[in-house]
């Protein structure tokens, strides 16, 4: 049994500039935290048969990874050369569609626990290019780079990409006060709102290669104040980081209709008027999920409100350390049978070695 970690995370600055009809164009930017709530990814290699079983919000057994609905589990599989007789469970701290990046965390603890069941460890930027090559080119799905990069990574961090798409990653080093005054600031409470993300950023890559300017100028405006909120937290001015995030959400609302969800946006006005919130927005892409809000002032008197809202605020920490395998266990008296190639239809299968 292998056991990998993987930390959500929440954009700070710059969110939809990694987007690839972006920052082809104009290179992007995207500054985030690591958060300390996680996906777990279990992997086994049974003994009894050879069938393939996935555990996650549903149960799939198949007798071949091919077969398989779940969409990254089955390219991250057939990646590294496994078609059967796997096992692999996930369990997370946080709903799937919260705007956390749990799919991209979920793919990256995954590819993590098959490296260290092939013995092929690999630095956290080349496992997280493997990410995105799985998602963004196998699976063509119109999300950017941020979400495996910072599953990755973790920490308060800098992504910035090249027109070409290689992604540089720089770690904002900041001391651990600074860190936790930021942290108290800056609130996170659930909507009790789940949506697709990549519906919302199918319709922005979809106006970007169609020339649509609108999109265009706003990411552009983004990426600009991206960078800036980049500064403010390096000078550690988190005031400054607030009222950019307002000037963000702003122009993050111009990018598509599905951004912002009325009720929501009704409420961020009032406490913005009312309990002396300066900035914030939905996290991810928009339309639900976990709202941000950073609020310099009396946080407890935020919280109550908040809660009388039905929006519980979510207690979380900054996570300075990327994916990571926390368990190994595999039995050392097994061999990779994997490493055999299966016989053509119709022959014998190998049989693996299992040693008493």
């Amino acid at each position: 049994m292998i056991v990998t970690r993987t930390p959500f995370r929440i954009t700070l600055g710059g969110g939809g500039t990694d987007l690839p009809a972006f920052y082809e164009q104009h290179g992007g930017y995207v500054v985030a935290l690591g958060i300390d709530k996680y996906m777990y990814v279990a992997f086994n290699v049974p003994y009894a048969d050879r069938k393939v079983r996935l555990h996650y919000t549903k149960s799939e057994t198949v007798d071949h990874v091919d077969q398989l609905e779940h969409e990254l589990a089955r390219e991250a599989l057939r990646r590294h050369g496994l078609f059967d007789g796997v096992e692999i469970s996930s369990l997370a701290d946080l709903p799937a569609g919260t705007g956390l990046g749990s799919s991209s965390a979920y793919l990256v603890g995954l590819l993590g626990a098959i490296r260290a069941y092939r013995a092929k460890p690999a630095a956290f930027d080349e496992v997280a290019a493997e990410a995105c090559e799985i998602e963004l080119r196998t699976l063509s799905k119109p999300i950017g780079k941020q979400d495996q990069y910072m599953a990755a990574a973790g920490g308060l961090t800098e992504l910035t990409i090249a027109r070409g798409g290689a992604v540089t990653v720089t770690r904002i080093g900041l001391p651990g006060y600074a860190v936790a005054e930021l942290v108290a600031k800056t609130h996170l409470y659930y909507t009790n709102v789940q949506r697709a993300t990549t519906e919302i950023l199918g319709e922005q890559t979809t106006a970007l290669r169609g020339g649509t300017g609108d999109v265009e100028s706003s990411l552009i405006e983004i990426l600009d104040i991206g960078r800036r909120i980049g500064t403010a937290l390096r000078a550690q001015d988190f005031d400054a980081f607030g009222s950019l995030m307002h000037a963000h959400w702003t122009a993050k609302k111009r990018l598509s209709g599905k951004v912002t969800v009325p009720a929501v946006e009704a409420l961020y006005d009032h406490v913005r008027a009312e309990y002396g919130v300066l900035g914030g927005k939905v996290a991810g892409a928009g339309g639900g999920g976990f709202v941000m809000l950073y609020c310099p002032g009396d946080g407890a008197r935020l919280t109550e409100f908040m809660a009388s809202q039905g929006m519980a605020r979510l207690a979380y920490h900054a996570e300075f350390e990327g994916s990571k395998v926390i368990a190994n266990v595999m039995s050392s008296r097994s061999v990779d049978y994997h490493s055999t190639p299966p016989a053509p239809p119709g022959l014998p299968q190998p049989q693996r070695d299992v040693f008493a």
